[in-house]
């Protein structure tokens, strides 16, 4: 039986990323008496990026199930130093049941996957981000329902959260609006995605509005004025459906990206959002560890 990485959305069939959701809603509905479906398994967590969320939420959600977790820097492995990813991965396989890898460089990310014999999940790169829009997804399910035909709009950077949603949008059936700074556009859009210079038409009848920071890690002292069109604040949510819910993956820098009065309103779901990582990556470790 092949392996099952978790790292590209489009290498995953729509049928199995939506049974992985589903089977999320029901983990969460177990959150007080969870299966111990990973009894006797171990997840290696490696990062070489600051983690809250993505560290929480996978050490947590493996011990609700029973499995056991270690947790390493990649500044802590040899792959920093002398050792090639194809050794890493050889003894890794030999070691652990699953990887689950917050990292930069997503090419690399690949490269290990090619060199294990176990799942590898990707928790993050500079490229995409499939296990916060897996949550992301979760939420909004929960909030408004059924995704097929929904709007979803984005603002501000152009990052590795956006082209994550540029992927699901095809398969959850969606309309993805992006509206960011022009020379941050995408030079190209998929199916499904459309790109908004101007804010407020790329929220018009928008069910969901998204955004994350404007500066991820090792981008600061990036200028943020350019960004500023693109806050989401009160004039932007009202240009939104009624009903519309926003969103933000955290962590959050209030008075840039989002104002505290969004923040502070019913649209706001991001504490669910927060807590969904755990549901919806318990249900991806079950995916891929689990045949």
């Amino acid at each position: 039986m092949s392996i099952r990485h978790f790292i590209n959305l489009p290498d995953i069939c729509a049928d199995e990323l939506k049974g992985i959701i589903k089977h999320a809603h029901k983990l969460k509905a177990e959150k007080f008496d969870p299966p111990q479906i990973m009894a006797g398994l171990s997840l290696a967590m490696v990062f070489d990026k600051r983690s809250t969320r993505t560290r929480m939420s996978f050490e947590i959600g493996m011990k609700q199930l029973g499995g056991h977790t270690i947790v390493m820097g990649m500044g802590e492995m040899q792959i920093a130093g002398a050792e090639s990813i194809e050794d890493t991965g050889a003894v890794l396989s030999r070691y652990v049941d699953a990887v689950m890898l917050r990292m930069s460089d997503h090419a690399n990310m690949e490269e290990l996957a090619r060199n294990t014999t176990i799942p590898v999940i990707n928790g993050m790169t500079n490229d995409s981000h499939p296990c916060q829009i897996m949550a992301d997804i979760m939420t909004i399910e929960e909030n408004i329902g059924d995704l097929k035909g929904k709007k979803i709009a984005w603002f501000g950077d152009y990052n590795n959260v956006c082209k994550t949603f540029e992927q699901a949008a095809p398969i959850w059936d969606f309309e993805l609006a992006i509206s960011t700074p022009e020379d941050l556009a995408p030079t190209s859009t998929g199916d499904k995605v459309t790109y908004y210079a101007d804010a407020k038409e790329a929220a018009k009848n928008a069910d969901v509005i998204v955004t994350d920071t404007w500066i991820s890690m090792g981008e600061e002292g990036k200028s943020i004025d350019k960004f500023m069109p693109y806050q989401v604040n009160s004039d932007l949510m009202a240009c939104a459906n009624d009903g519309a819910i926003f969103m933000h993956c955290m962590p959050i820098h209030k008075n840039e990206e989002v104002t505290p009065e969004v923040l502070k309103s019913p649209a706001c779901v991001i504490y669910d959002e927060a807590e969904n990582r755990l549901h919806a990556q318990k249900a991806i470790l079950a995916w891929s560890m689990l045949k």
